[in-house]
């Protein structure tokens, strides 16, 4: 197994772990809603330190339902995962492009000389 394969399955258990421990563990079970957003663990946090707090600013959207709320984060998780996968295969790709490049010039130097040659032209 070479180096990078260990590292990507070490990575994968720990998150997998990460994933698993606090179900398997029970954290959050003295809750009522065990594993609610940050944005409610907030809300709560302030009503209990100020009971008069009014937000300043309220959503431009609220969806009707917290399955839609949901669907609509995963759908916003997924574009983001997209656009990251299609940065770095970008990136990766013209990498592999410039290296293939140079290697291909620095086999055949005399195929380097026709093409300096053919731009001056």
């Amino acid at each position: 197994m070479s180096r990078n394969t260990k590292i990507n399955v070490l990575l994968l258990l720990v998150v997998v772990a990460l994933a698993v421990l606090p179900l398997a563990l029970g954290l959050g079970d003295h809750k009522e809603e065990p594993f609610t957003g940050a944005d409610g663990e907030a809300e709560t946090a302030i009503t209990e330190i100020e009971p008069d707090y009014e937000p300043w600013f309220s959503p431009l959207y609220e969806p009707p339902s917290g399955e839609i709320e949901s669907a609509l984060f995963s759908l916003q998780a997924a574009l983001g995962a997209g656009v990251l996968a299609y940065y770095f295969g970008l990136r990766r790709g013209r990498r592999q492009g410039e290296r293939r490049a140079r290697e291909r010039d620095s086999e055949s130097p005399a195929g380097a000389a026709e093409e300096s040659t053919a731009e001056r032209a």
